[in-house]
């Protein structure tokens, strides 16, 4: 099953290494990581996508809570939360396919950012279900290129991730 976890550890040098190291050193992956300083300079907020039955979560959550730098670990699986990813993917857009795009990007509710004589640049966020399914209705044929954030995700309500 997949798992957010959510992260909150000190902004230093070293420390994301160190958790991306914990994740190799025993054999899990990590499917998407982003990370950015949070509120107080302080400290930074690590995301990360991995999957795991809870077995594999509870060890990996522990783990995590042993290092130094690390200083609250959150699933956000264990509750309600909201998730986004960004996405921005360059399509060729030639003739009727112009049109196709344009219809795509609408109803994905996406933007376009750059235009060429050959070329869209499009800009989706939302799931990863929905990047994927966006990609799915484009066609590989289409795609150019694909550049896509990792999995963002915050508790909904009352739920934070602070100290």
């Amino acid at each position: 099953m997949r798992h957010i976890l959510s992260v909150l550890m000190e902004n230093e040098s070293g420390a994301m290494s160190r958790v991306v190291g914990l994740f190799s050193a025993r054999g899990y992956n990590i499917d998407s990581l982003s990370v950015a300083a949070t509120e107080d300079p302080t400290l930074s907020r690590m995301t990360i996508a991995t999957q795991g039955d809870d077995t594999v979560i509870e060890q990996i959550t522990k783990q995590l809570n042993k290092l130094i730098e690390v200083v609250r670990v959150i699933d956000l699986n264990d509750s309600r939360y909201v998730e986004r990813g960004l996405m921005l993917v360059k399509v060729r857009a030639v003739g009727k396919d112009r049109d196709e795009i344009l219809r795509l990007t609408e109803i994905y509710r996406g933007h376009i950012v750059d235009v060429s004589d050959k070329s869209y640049t499009v800009e989706v966020t939302g799931t990863t279900d929905k990047l994927d399914s966006f990609l799915e209705a484009v066609g590989h044929p289409l795609i150019l290129e694909t550049v896509r954030t990792g999995a963002a995700g915050i508790g909904r309500g009352e739920r934070i991730l602070k100290i």
